[in-house]
């Protein structure tokens, strides 16, 4: 292989996915930069400026620029850090989250369209040749928390989240197929009927592929999330991403209006635990049980949204929740 070889498929690729007119190519007036802004914020909702420079590997002024548009968009708010106050909070207003959301359906509509020229039999070897190019040009360094990015499932992920959590727990903890069916209920009431003002899954992705997931659904206590089937693979510890989710899933909740968020877990689940710890949970009960082929211990967790400040910025599954 060549550079030659690299640059002429980089100027092929980059003219199939309309790099160079990106805004046109979705009908918006965004270039791609600005949308990847919009796509990063809308999946950490509660970011600092530095960070996000960090993970885009944007010039600072450039970054800056793109902003001071946002704002004056009325897409973005700007704030102190709650961590640290010499730096600068971003976070997308309504109308931003809304821009994103749209321009995510777009996305997806335009690769949609894209895939449709693509023979099915020939599918499965496009897949295989783009996590080659990863892996190889890749494999120099170890993945970061930044390459993890949070989404919306995909068709298939739902599927994915019911046997990676089968799987998990059997390995990991020697529970039975009864876990299995409880999140595959879990799974399906939500594919069937869910609110998406109210209700969500985030998929974590690394290289292509889901690594973790959290959902948030309604409880039957009036004001009131549940936080269901935390979930990092082995292989994508220590990258934060359990801290990811659960922190995205308290500041969706806390956007959404909820009064609170509660959990149930098992006391086996030691990392879990001390990620809901650090975002302020608390537990407020917990019971012997035999469950799964399994003498556990049950625990009840629960956050106040209104005592509690801003989300806080790897890990072991959480249990059904």
């Amino acid at each position: 292989m060549t550079v030659q070889d690299i640059r002429s498929f980089n100027r092929f690729y980059t003219n199939v996915i309309g790099a160079l007119d990106y805004g046109r190519r979705l009908y918006a007036p965004y270039t791609l930069t600005e949308s990847r802004v919009l796509y990063e914020l809308a999946h950490a909702p509660r970011t600092d400026a530095a960070d996000l420079r960090a993970q885009l590997h944007l010039d600072a002024g450039y970054l800056t620029r793109i902003l001071n548009k946002f704002e004056e968009d009325g897409l973005v708010e700007r704030g102190p850090s709650e961590t640290d106050p010499r730096r600068r909070s971003v976070t997308l207003t309504g109308s931003g989250r809304e821009a994103a959301a749209l321009l995510d359906e777009r996305a997806r509509q335009s690769v949609g369209e894209m895939l449709d020229t693509v023979r099915a039999e020939d599918r499965p070897r496009l897949a295989e040749a783009m996590r080659t190019v990863r892996t190889i040009l890749g494999e120099s360094r170890a993945p970061r928390p930044e390459d993890v990015v949070l989404r919306e499932p995909a068709p298939g992920d739902l599927g994915w989240i019911v046997q990676r959590n089968a799987a998990l727990y059997a390995a990991e903890y020697g529970w039975n197929a009864d876990y299995e069916g409880l999140v595959a209920r879990i799974v399906a009431d939500y594919a069937e009927d869910h609110d998406p003002r109210l209700e969500r899954t985030w998929i974590a992705e690394l290289d292509g592929r889901p690594v973790g997931c959290v959902m948030c659904v309604r409880d039957d206590a009036p004001g009131a999330a549940r936080l269901r089937l935390l979930l990092v693979e082995p292989d994508a510890r220590g990258l934060g991403i359990g801290d990811r989710l659960v922190g995205t899933l308290v500041g969706f909740a806390r956007d959404a209006g909820y009064r609170e968020v509660v959990l149930w877990t098992n006391d086996v689940l030691a990392a879990a635990r001390r990620i809901y710890r650090r975002h302020g949970f608390v537990l407020v009960a917990e019971k012997p049980h035999h469950s799964f082929g399994r003498d556990l211990v049950g625990q009840d967790w629960r956050l106040d949204l209104h005592a509690t400040p801003g989300g806080r910025r790897g890990v072991a599954g959480g249990g059904a929740g």
